[in-house]
Formats: structure tokens, C-alpha cells, sequence
């Protein structure tokens, strides 16, 4: 059991996030979110690019509309090679067709730090 939870804390300490950061406005709010959760992160994850995903409401933000953080952790630059490539060029198109410029974002790659 030991060696387990050493192997997994091993694993976590060499993780990196792809995180997008979306504001989107008040008037399609509702629908946005339950797509990003019903639809579009699982299409995310189906890639097999990533290992774990999060979507987390930003507090305390000045701008209009609501403001989300969407963290997609993967293990080697190579996931996120592989993602950039093949697959986000579309799923990108498929939020923008749906959304318009009734959003905004912009992405990171964020790195764990002991």
C-alpha cells in the first residue's frame, strides 16, 4: 500500500495543466455551462490526452458575465503536443460555432510545483 501512494504522489508531482480560462456572458450562461459539463470537456477527455479534468467558477471577478477556469491535467509535454495537433483546432471551432463571440478565453500550460 505504501508503494502505491509513493507511486501516485510521484505521478502528481510531475503533472502539468492545460488550463482555459473562459468569460462568457450572462445570457447564454446557463446553456455554456451545462454543454462544457454534458459535452464539450467530455469530448476533451475522450482524446486520451489528459488524465483528470476540473471546471472551476472564478470568484470575485470584475468583468461581466461569469468567469470559468477549466483545468485538464496531463503527464508529458507530449500529451499536450499531441492535443494541440490533432485534436484542439476542432473542438476550439465547435465552442466557437455554438458560442460565437458571446465568449472570450485564453489558455495556459501551467506546471506543478513542489
Amino acid at each position: 500500500m505504501k508503494s502505491r501512494f509513493r507511486d501516485i504522489i510521484f505521478i502528481f508531482a510531475f503533472m502539468f495543466v492545460y488550463n482555459v480560462t473562459v468569460n462568457i456572458e450572462e445570457a447564454v450562461h446557463q446553456e455554456w455551462l451545462s454543454w462544457m459539463k454534458e459535452t464539450h470537456v467530455p469530448d476533451v477527455m475522450k482524446t486520451g490526452c489528459f488524465i483528470d479534468s476540473q471546471l472551476l467558477k472564478v470568484l470575485y471577478v470584475e468583468d461581466e458575465g461569469h468567469t470559468y477556469s477549466v483545468q485538464y491535467k496531463f503527464l508529458e509535454m507530449a500529451d499536450i503536443e499531441t492535443y494541440q495537433k490533432q485534436y484542439a483546432a476542432k473542438l476550439q471551432a465547435e465552442h466557437k460555432a455554438k458560442f460565437g463571440d458571446r465568449y472570450t478565453a485564453f489558455r495556459t500550460i501551467l506546471q506543478h510545483v513542489e
